[in-house]
C-alpha cells in the first residue's frame, strides 16, 4: 500500500512533492486483476455469442432433419407418436449421411450425399387419412455400389407379415444372425430355412405402423437377434434379382411406412393402398363341404380300383364332399395330359361311375415335364422351356419327382399349351378343377433366361398361378406373390404328421393368420393329420388288420387336427377318419356338420366382405383388442369375423387349456357367459371330442 506524508500548503519539493521527498513508483500488479477482469468478460460474452449461434443454428438444422415426427441423422431416422414416445426405427448400415448436403421443401426432405459419394435420398410425407400419416423413403446410390441396407428395429413392439416359413409363430421370433438372402418364393417343404411360397413385403407391428418394401426393390431380407433388427437389403451382385431393361445394376432400397391409431386400422389401409383384392368369392361347396385327396392316404401308388374303392368309402360313411382330388400319379409320366391306361384301364368309365354316385374331381398338376416323357421333345422343339442363359438350351431341373424342364409361363405360347391340356382333360372327363401345384422359384435354376425378361424372380411364381385363373371355382394354389385378386383357393405348403410349430399342428395358426395378414383368405390349411410320411409323423398309429400295417397319425393327433380345421375356411381330408376307429368316425361327422352349420355361412358371408376390405376371414385376437398386450401374443386362438373365437387344444394329452378372452361379453360352446374382461380361464376344461368356442353377445 502507498505511505502519505502530510506536507505544509504551498511547499514544493524537486519531485513535484510538496515535501521534496522522491516520488514512490506504483505496484504494476494493482490494476491487472481488472484488465484480466474486462478480458474474462469479454471471453464470456464472446463464448455466449457463440453457444448462441451454434444453439440457433443447430435448432433450424434440427428443424430441418425433422417432418412431421420423422427425426432424421446421419445414421437412420426415428418416427415418434403423438405423445413423442418412439414408435419406429431404421438405421442405415451400409452408409451415413451428410447432413450438410440436406435440405427441406415442403414435405420432402432430401440429400444429396454420403459417406461415399453422391446418391438421392428422400423422405416424403403423405397423409392418406387424418389419422394416419406415411413416409416415402429412397436411398438410391448414384455410382456402382454393392448394395444398400437399413435395418428396422423391432425391440419395442410386436410384428407380423412377410413370408410362409416352415417354422412359423405369431408374432415372429428373431432367432440367430442371418445375412440377408433373396425373398423370393421357395419350397418350404424341401428347403426349411427358406421364405415360403406364400410371401409379400410386408410387415405390420403392434405400435400401429408398418412398413412395405417397393416393387421395384432388388429385395433381400435378414435378421439380427443380437440387434433385434430385420435386415433390409438391396443388391444385385451375387442374386437372382435383374435390373429392369436398359437400367444399369444401381441398388435402390425404397419403401413406406405408415403410422395410425391403432394396428387394425392401419392394416385396413395399407391393404387397401397396397394389395389387390379378389374379384370373386370361389365356389360355396368347397367352404361348405370337405375335399377329399387321394395323396396322404395312397400318395403315388393311386389306380382306379383305389380311387373308386375311396369314393364308395366316403358314401358309406355318410361324409359329404366338395369333390375328391386325384394327386400323383395318374399319368405314365410326368409332364403327359392323360390317364396311365396301365392304373386306370377305363378312365372314361370311371368318372362317369363317380358322376353317378354324386362325386365331382379335380386333378393334380405342377410345371414340370420330365425328360423321359412324350411332350419333352416337343416342348424343346417349340421352345416353352425356361432356358439356359444363352438362350438356346433347355435349363433342366431336378424336382421330387426326377429331372426336367420347367415350362415358361412368360411365355404366351407356353401359356396357351399348357392351358390347352387342361382344358382338353376338363372336357373329356368333366372335371371341375385343378390343384396346381409347386410354381416356387426354388425350382428354377440359379441362372436361367425367360422369354419375358424376371427383374424379380417370384414374377414366375405369379405368372404360374395365373394358369389357375379359368378354373379358379375350385382351383388350388400352394405360390402367392402379389397375387391376391386371383380368387382362387390358397393352399399352406404341406404339413408333417408331428404336434409342434415345424409344419406341424402348432403351425397351423400362426400360418393361416400371417398368410391372411398378406392378404390371401381364401385358405386351404392342408390335409387333416398331415401327410403321413413314414419319417416325420408323430406316435405311428399302426392298424394292421385294417391298414396291411400302413402307419397313420397318432390318434389323439388327428382328431385335434380334424377339430381345428373343422373352424378354418376349408377343410380337406386324406387319411380317413375310418382307417381309425367308429368314435374317429362320429368326431369326424360332428365336426364336419359343425362346420357346414355354424362355421361355413359365416365364413361365406366374410368372404364376400373380401371383395371390397381385403379383410381376413381369420383375424387374430388384436383384431378387436388392440389396446390390449396379451392378445398381441397369444397364437393358438383366432377369431373368425369379430365375434367367434375359437381355442383348440393343441397339446398331446391334454383335456384342458388356459384361453384368453378380450373384453367384451362372450357365451361359450357350453352356454356359460363371461361378461368380465379380459379374462384368462385357466385349465378350461375341453374333451377330445371338443373344441372351445366363445360367440360375442352383443
Amino acid at each position: 500500500m502507498y505511505q502519505i506524508v502530510p506536507v505544509a500548503p504551498g511547499e514544493q519539493h524537486l519531485d513535484g512533492r510538496p515535501d521534496g521527498s522522491p516520488l514512490k513508483k506504483k505496484n504494476g500488479y494493482e490494476g491487472r486483476p481488472m484488465v484480466l477482469a474486462g478480458l474474462l468478460g469479454c471471453v464470456l460474452v464472446l463464448a455466449a455469442v457463440v453457444a448462441w449461434c451454434y444453439y440457433s443454428a443447430s435448432l433450424r438444422k434440427a428443424q430441418l432433419l425433422n417432418i412431421d415426427l420423422l427425426d432424421l441423422k446421419k445414421d437412420g431416422f426415428i418416427i415418434r407418436n403423438q405423445a413423442g414416445a418412439v414408435i419406429f426405427t431404421m438405421a442405415f448400415r451400409s452408409g451415413s449421411l451428410d447432413l450438410d448436403s440436406c435440405s427441406k421443401e415442403k414435405n420432402i426432405l432430401r440429400c444429396t450425399r454420403s459417406n461415399s459419394g453422391q446418391l438421392n435420398f428422400f423422405v416424403e410425407t403423405i397423409r392418406p387419412k387424418d389419422t394416419v400419416m406415411c413416409y416415402r423413403v429412397r436411398w438410391e446410390e448414384q455410382k456402382d455400389k454393392a448394395l444398400v441396407e437399413h435395418a428396422m428395429g423391432c425391440n419395442a413392439s410386436h410384428w407380423y407379415g412377410g413370408a410362409e416359413l416352415a417354422t412359423q409363430h405369431w408374432p415372429l421370433k428373431i432367432h440367430g444372425e442371418e445375412e440377408p438372402r433373396p425373398f423370393i418364393t421357395s419350397d418350404v417343404y424341401s428347403k426349411r430355412n427358406s421364405f415360403g411360397g406364400i410371401l409379400e413385403r410386408y410387415w405390420l407391428s403392434s405400435n400401429a405402423t408398418a412398413i412395405k418394401i417397393n416393387d421395384s426393390v432388388p429385395f433381400h431380407l435378414g435378421w439380427s437377434e443380437r440387434d433385434r433388427t430385420l435386415r433390409f437389403q438391396a443388391r444385385y451382385l451375387d442374386s437372382p434379382f435383374r435390373p429392369a431393361e436398359g437400367q444399369q445394376a444401381v441398388p435402390e432400397l425404397s419403401y413406406r411406412v405408415c403410422v395410425g391409431s391403432d394396428v387394425t386400422s392401419i392394416h385396413k389401409i395399407m391393404v387397401r393402398r397396397y394389395f389387390p383384392k379378389p374379384i370373386k368369392v370361389p365356389s360355396p361347396e368347397v367352404f361348405k363341404h370337405p375335399v377329399w385327396s387321394t395323396w396322404a392316404l395312397h400318395k403315388s401308388a393311386i389306380t382306379q380300383e383305389k380311387l373308386l374303392h375311396f369314393a364308395s368309402d366316403i358314401s358309406k360313411h355318410g361324409f359329404a364332399s366338395s369333390h375328391l382330388e386325384l394327386d400323383d400319379r395318374y399319368t405314365a409320366d410326368y409332364g403327359e395330359f392323360d390317364f396311365d391306361p396301365h392304373k386306370f384301364p377305363n378312365a372314361t368309365g370311371m368318372f362317369e361311375k363317380l358322376r353317378k354316385d354324386g362325386f365331382k374331381v379335380s386333378l393334380w398338376t405342377h410345371p414340370f415335364i420330365n425328360y423321359d416323357s412324350i411332350n419333352f421333345g416337343t416342348a424343346v422343339e417349340k421352345g416353352l422351356f425356361v432356358r439356359e442363359p444363352g438362350g438356346e438350351l433347355p435349363a433342366l431341373v431336378r424336382w421330387w419327382n426326377g429331372i426336367g424342364g420347367i415350362l415358361d409361363f412368360t411365355n404366351p405360347e407356353t401359356r396357351e399349351w399348357y392351358s390347352s391340356h387342361l382344358r382338353t382333360l376338363k372336357n373329356r372327363y368333366d372335371i371341375v378343377s385343378f390343384k396346381f401345384d409347386a410354381g416356387e422359384t426354388s425350382y428354377l435354376p440359379r441362372q436361367f433366361s425367360t422369354l419375358v425378361r424376371l427383374s424379380d424372380p417370384s414374377t414366375f411364381s405369379r405368372r404360374y398361378g395365373e394358369m389357375a385363373l379359368p378354373f379358379r371355382e375350385r382351383a388350388e394354389l400352394r405360390v402367392g406373390y402379389q397375387s391376391q385378386n386371383l380368387s382362387c383357393f390358397f393352399r399352406i405348403i404341406d404339413r408333417d404328421s408331428v404336434w409342434g410349430y415345424e409344419l406341424g399342428l402348432k403351425s397351423i395358426i400362426p400360418t393361416v393368420l400371417t398368410i391372411s395378414i398378406l392378404g390371401y383368405q381364401f385358405v386351404l390349411p392342408d390335409m387333416i393329420g398331415g401327410n403321413a410320411y413314414p419319417n416325420r409323423t408323430a406316435g405311428m398309429y399302426t392298424i394292421p388288420i385294417i391298414s396291411a400295417n400302413r402307419g397313420l397319425p397318432d390318434r389323439e393327433l388327428f382328431i385335434r387336427w380334424l377339430e381345428l380345421s373343422a373352424f378354418m375356411p376349408a377343410m380337406q381330408f386324406s387319411i380317413p377318419p375310418w382307417e381309425y376307429d367308429k368314435t374317429v368316425v362320429e368326431i369326424a361327422q360332428k365336426f364336419t356338420q359343425l362346420h357346414e352349420t355354424l362355421v361355413a355361412p359365416r365364413v361365406l358371408e366374410l368372404a364376400g366382405e373380401v371383395l371390397d376390405t381385403g379383410d381376413p376371414i381369420i383375424r387374430p385376437l388384436w383384431w378387436i383388442a388392440n389396446d390390449d398386450e396379451a392378445a398381441y401374443k397369444i397364437d393358438s386362438q383366432f377369431l373368425i369375423g369379430d365375434d367367434l373365437m375359437v381355442a383348440p387344444v393343441l397339446e398331446p394329452g391334454k383335456q384342458e387349456r388356459d384361453i384368453y378372452l378380450p373384453a367384451g361379453r362372450w357365451r361359450s360352446y357350453k352356454g356359460e357367459h363371461f361378461d368380465k374382461g379380459p379374462v384368462y380361464l385357466t385349465d378350461y376344461p375341453v374333451d377330445l371330442d371338443e373344441v372351445a368356442y366363445f360367440t360375442w353377445v352383443h
